[in-house]
């Protein structure tokens, strides 16, 4: 598996160089929990690769349309419940990855036109991202959830490994409740960062006098 969050090369969260601006969006702390990350991860996962499992049950099924057996629908049944459980595995795996201990620590959140910063507190370097390291935004009934593009790994694997670590990749994401944000003033604000970043409709919760983002 390609880990969400790559050693060297592709990295997505490093640490923020640019001084803060003192525009930017800030939040109240949050912290992610491990089961919420889990139970949204699966429901990618599989809403996105539902077919995968799909192929060894049509594989192991078609010797039963010529010669029909149990043992070949009990096989094909087995083998998909079996690779369900692995693929869901390693998706759970990836909470107890190293490389993904910052998705789940207790951190404030700083949106700037220049980069997303998260904060543990005030004394250590705040850890952060470009822009153009999310691939899109969804917006629920309390949260916005930024999706992390994949990381390009052609430079470190090729063949069938950078075949497999696109296939068997896990999405990462950034969850953030709009519960964190200090005011409505800049959740309206955070939004129209979204928009300007090409990220959501510009009529998504559109308001025809929302403060614009620095």
């Amino acid at each position: 598996m390609q880990p969400p969050i790559p050693r060297g090369g592709g990295r997505q969260f490093v640490q923020q160089q640019q001084a803060s601006s003192p525009l930017a969006i800030r939040t109240k702390k949050h912290q992610l929990d491990k089961n919420t990350f889990t139970r949204m991860a699966l429901t990618q996962v599989w809403k996105r690769d539902w077919w995968q499992a799909v192929i060894p049950l049509v594989v192991l099924l078609l010797p039963a349309v010529f010669s029909f057996s149990w043992w070949w629908v009990a096989a094909a049944l087995l083998v998909a419940v079996l690779y369900v459980l692995v693929r869901s595995a390693q998706v759970t795996g990836v909470t107890q990855m190293e490389q993904s201990k910052v998705l789940f620590d207790r951190v404030s959140y700083e949106f700037d036109p220049r980069y997303i910063a998260m904060r543990s507190n005030e004394k250590d370097p705040p850890r952060g991202m470009n822009w153009d390291t999310i691939e899109s935004v969804r917006r629920d009934k309390d949260a916005y959830v930024l999706n992390l593009k994949q990381p390009d790994v052609a430079e470190h694997i090729s063949g069938w490994r950078l075949w497999l670590a696109k296939l068997m990749w896990v999405p990462v994401f950034l969850h953030i409740p709009t519960r964190i944000f200090n005011s409505s003033k800049d959740q309206q604000m955070f939004e129209n960062l979204l928009r300007r970043k090409n990220l959501l409709p510009a009529e998504a919760g559109a308001t025809p006098n929302a403060p614009k983002a620095a």
